[in-house]
């Protein structure tokens, strides 16, 4: 590793289906990390910098759908870059790591489940994040039926992906699991019917495993 590579910060991101308790889970791991003396910056997917926040509320609110799902995929790109360059590219450089609750994958599993082709998603991920990759992806799986109904305890009225058919949801979770298997070496799978308990433990161990050696060395 070089001097440069050991500077920069790790970027770690949460994905799934609705109801999965990524965001549970992304505030859990930023607190473990903090512990370990490790400067966190905790973000989140549609959203992270201001001008993406104000399209997290468009595309959640639906005002997207009509336009079909490559118009969506289209915004959150555009959101993304601006996540990517307003927060998490300066976080990294200055050394921090990174913890973002959804990233590209997420437009891979939604939008591409809904027929926007492999090659455009390629294209806006080009455009959007550039060589930017996460250092390790947590997949939060769960079946998509229990995921819709810890949704619906949890918020009211649902959004605008959260409405949509169980059957869909179950094409989601299809997707960011084929993910998974495409890359093991960046990706890890986690039980998310566990207990928040045994999720973040199960959590700890991947990010322990696989960047222990980045951690700082202990007081």
């Amino acid at each position: 590793m070089t001097s440069e590579e050991g500077q920069r910060g790790r970027f770690i991101t949460l994905e799934g289906g609705e109801g999965a308790g990524k965001s549970t889970q992304a505030q859990l791991l930023q607190q473990w990390l903090g512990s370990r003396g490790v400067q966190v910056v905790r973000t989140r997917e549609p959203g992270g910098s201001p001008d993406a926040e104000a399209m997290r509320r468009l595309l959640l609110g639906g005002r997207a759908a009509p336009f079909g799902p490559a118009a969506e995929a289209l915004l959150f790109a555009v959101a993304r870059a601006d996540h990517v360059a307003v927060t998490i590219a300066p976080a990294l450089r200055a050394g921090q790591w990174v913890v973002c609750d959804r990233f590209m994958d997420s437009t891979r599993a939604y939008q591409g489940s809904s027929q926007v082709s492999g090659q455009e998603l390629d294209r806006l991920e080009r455009i959007a994040v550039g060589d930017l990759r996460p250092d390790l992806t947590l997949i939060l799986d769960l079946p998509a039926s229990e995921g819709l109904r810890r949704a619906g305890e949890r918020r009211q009225p649902a959004d605008r992906f959260e409405r949509d058919s169980l059957t869909v949801h179950e094409a989601r979770r299809a997707a960011f699991l084929a993910i998974a298997a495409a890359e093991p070496t960046r990706c890890a799978v986690i039980d998310a019917s566990l207990t928040p308990e045994e999720v973040a433990r199960a959590i700890v161990s991947q990010v322990s495993s696989r960047l222990g050696a980045m951690l700082p060395e202990p007081a």
